[in-house]
């Protein structure tokens, strides 16, 4: 899904205008954003949680010419799903619960 396809899903299903819910995703985004410079951590019950972590410093290559090149530390954002979403995700087998079992095949009456 992209973000034009979800300003489109929360315009049809608030029943607003497609410039409020792009005002409204858009405003969902940047305080995420905000909030991860920070350093804070974002948690959406049932949904999960954002944060950012730490990479060290290292020394790669650069692929093209194999020469080393120094590699600076630099925070990343980091998105932890909750157990509820993991559960939606991977259906009624996650969750401990058997899977319905196939219809049977039906065979067709045989012809007169």
């Amino acid at each position: 899904m992209t973000k034009a396809e979800l300003i489109e899903e929360v315009s049809r299903v608030v029943e607003m205008s497609r410039k409020d819910s792009e005002v409204i995703v858009e405003t969902i985004f940047d305080s995420i954003v905000r909030a991860l410079r920070t350093g804070e951590k974002i948690e959406i019950r049932g949904f999960g949680s954002f944060r950012t972590r730490q990479r060290q410093p290292r020394i790669g290559r650069n692929p093209k010419t194999g020469t080393r090149v120094e590699v600076p530390a630099k925070r990343i954002p980091f998105f932890k799903p909750s157990k509820e979403l993991k559960d939606l995700v991977n259906g009624p087998q996650a969750a401990g619960e058997s899977a319905p079992p196939p219809a049977p095949a039906t065979e067709a009456p045989p012809a007169p």
